[in-house]
């Protein structure tokens, strides 16, 4: 009996600290000691007491007992409780959530609300309701994430974490922009996190090297319905360390994960480095040799190049003052008979595949400089114009077709030139180190050295044959270009097709080569090239030239006197001359067009230079 009496002590204690206080404090007519005395079979008294509830009357849910005596006759009955009057903010989220949509309310998650405890930001408490109706399976709690929590690490992913408590929004189409973007924005709200990964012992590459990826850049410029994200490839809920056999980033179940979106992936295809880093030396050493080998090559053509266009900028400014000076002192400079006579320079052929460079080039620069600088609220404005990334990657394909068609025109002419052509003397080896020819010579050189010298005020402007050294570089580079930028950019256009014999780690290098060697043509056409043709003193605003492949008798000896004495001295000057000169309405349309190309090409120049200082380079 005394055994009996000690254990109804705390049940004791439980409903007088239920009924004083709280009959007190609310002035309530009944008290739960009372209410406790019919429902103790099923409600603990001292369970309820240590509950989140436990100093609320049960008046205070069920508010329509409020006569004890109808309620014991049967003429009230308990009705529905309502949360929402207490717990305001729960109930506004699960207002708008999938489980209200489902008809899930409090209840049915919350099935011990008369013993409810403070969860105390326990994880496992959480898992623990999840699962009454999810992960029949165990496949999360199997995870890497589940098994972290389970183990009370709270730092590992639960439920709550990305589907929030209260809130869960629906994911919706699975295709859509919503529930491809949740894929992703979830997992980086953990993974991108230093401090949590640190303590953890997991690196945070896998954030920065997925948001330097096509589907990462793509994804930060709001489109990752378009590409993959975090959950594509790691699952959404079996997340499984690589070594794992049933992990989806396993090696030997690598092709069917990726086979999700690249149908055809081949075991050669699935050797990509989904996080590969190129800058590290030890894990990634050909990302980082190519790296290298790019930025190099990248640092020392500009070296060159703008030193040149900087000395060349200088002492041109200075020999339009000389000139000015001499006019202004009566000395005028050598007489040239007729000196606005034209003379033709450039066939329609040319001019019309010099807009199909024009043309294409700008629209790779303005399709492709939002995807390397993905970061920048520029890029996304701009994607954002084209009608998202899928419209942007069909304008830059068809200007790569465009690409490709000037590029084998060049090379039809180039073997006309060599091979074909009767009017110029000799072989083609003759030919292809002759005055009339792109390709550098040994006469090359001695023009270098005499613009150095006049750059330095050691020697008078040297006078030029049909091609300048740095109109056979630009023709040059187009070569080289073609090779990197063009063979690069058929890897990444047609991946799986080349995931057939080459291994997946030459798209980490595709990647690396197609946007440091656009990255080089961008800079070097917007500053270099716009300098050495349009930006010069004597040339500024514009050299026409190549839209109406027309020159001036007095331009052709002042820049080009040698070619202009080899066609004397042949005497073939005369066949040169223009017919008559371009008509206003051409000219009028090519300018304009001229300028808006040239002033597109400095803006984006502006905002790669903006995107660097920023640090928005990747």
């Amino acid at each position: 009996m005394l055994q009996i009496l000690i254990r109804m002590i705390p049940i004791l204690v439980a409903i007088f600290s239920l009924a004083q206080p709280v009959a007190a404090e609310q002035g309530m007519a009944i008290d739960p000691a009372t209410c406790l005395g019919c429902h103790s079979n099923k409600i603990s008294a001292a369970a309820f007491a240590a509950s989140v509830h436990g100093k609320n009357a049960c008046t205070s849910c069920h508010v329509e007992i409020t006569d004890l005596a109808k309620h014991m006759k049967g003429e009230v009955k308990v009705g529905k409780v309502h949360c929402e009057r207490c717990h305001k903010k729960e109930t506004s989220e699960h207002y708008d959530s999938v489980h209200a949509q489902a008809d899930v309310m409090c209840a049915n998650c919350h099935t011990d609300i008369h013993s409810h405890r403070y969860w105390k930001g326990d994880k496992r408490i959480v898992i623990a309701k999840c699962v009454q109706c999810h992960d029949k399976e165990s496949v999360y709690r199997n995870s890497i994430h589940g098994k972290g929590v389970a183990a009370g690490n709270q730092d590992s992913a639960a439920c709550n974490d990305c589907h929030n408590l209260h809130a869960i929004k629906p994911l919706g189409d699975p295709r859509s922009k919503t529930n491809r973007e949740f894929h992703t924005k979830v997992c980086m709200k953990c993974h991108a996190d230093e401090k949590l990964m640190k303590r953890n012992n997991v690196v945070t590459v896998a954030v920065k090297s997925y948001l330097e990826s096509y589907h990462g850049k793509n994804y930060r410029l709001g489109f990752p319905e378009k590409v993959a994200g975090c959950a594509d490839c790691h699952t959404a809920h079996e997340v499984l360390p690589p070594q794992d056999p049933k992990s989806s980033v396993n090696s030997n179940n690598l092709v069917k994960t990726c086979a999700q979106c690249h149908s055809k992936a081949t075991p050669l295809f699935a050797k990509f480095y989904a996080h590969g880093e190129h800058n590290d030396r030890e894990k990634y050493p050909i990302l980082f040799y190519t790296f290298m080998a790019m930025t190099g090559l990248l640092v020392g053509t500009f070296a060159v190049f703008w030193v040149h266009t900087l000395l060349w900028m200088f002492r041109g400014f200075v020999e339009n003052r000389e000139i000015a000076a001499a006019l202004e002192q009566g000395h005028a400079g050598h007489h040239i008979d007729d000196p606005h006579k034209q003379y033709r320079r450039f066939t329609r052929r040319h001019i019309f595949l010099h807009l199909l460079v024009i043309t294409s080039f700008l629209g790779l620069s303005l399709t492709g400089l939002p995807l390397k600088f993905s970061d920048q609220e520029w890029a996304k404005v701009l994607m954002s114009f084209y009608g998202g990334s899928a419209n942007a990657g069909l304008i830059h394909r068809f200007c790569a077709g465009i690409t490709f068609v000037y590029f084998a025109s060049a090379i039809v002419m180039s073997i006309h030139f060599l091979f074909v052509r009767n009017d110029i003397k000799g072989n083609f080896l003759v030919r292809l180190f002759g005055p009339e020819s792109l390709c550098p010579n040994l006469r090359d050189i001695k023009d270098v050295s005499g613009m150095v010298r006049w750059f330095f005020f050691k020697g008078p402007k040297p006078t030029f044959e049909r091609w300048t050294y740095w109109e056979k570089f630009d023709f040059i580079a187009v070569f080289w270009g073609m090779f990197a930028i063009g063979g690069s950019g058929l890897m990444l256009w047609f991946p799986e097709f080349f995931g057939y014999f080459l291994p997946g780690w030459m798209f980490n290098v595709a990647t690396i080569v197609h946007s440091d060697e656009a990255l080089l043509a961008t800079g070097f056409i917007f500053t270099v090239h716009f300098f050495n043709t349009h930006g010069r003193p004597e040339k500024f605003p514009m050299d026409f030239v190549i839209f109406n492949g027309q020159m001036s008798k007095h331009e052709f000896m002042e820049e080009r006197g040698d070619q202009w004495k080899r066609y004397e001295e042949m005497g073939i000057i005369e066949k040169f001359k223009a017919p008559k000169s371009s008509g206003v309405i051409y000219d009028f349309f090519f300018k304009g067009f001229g300028f808006l190309a040239l002033f597109t090409g400095i803006t984006l120049l502006f905002l790669m230079l903006f995107a660097f200082i920023a640090g928005g380079s990747h």
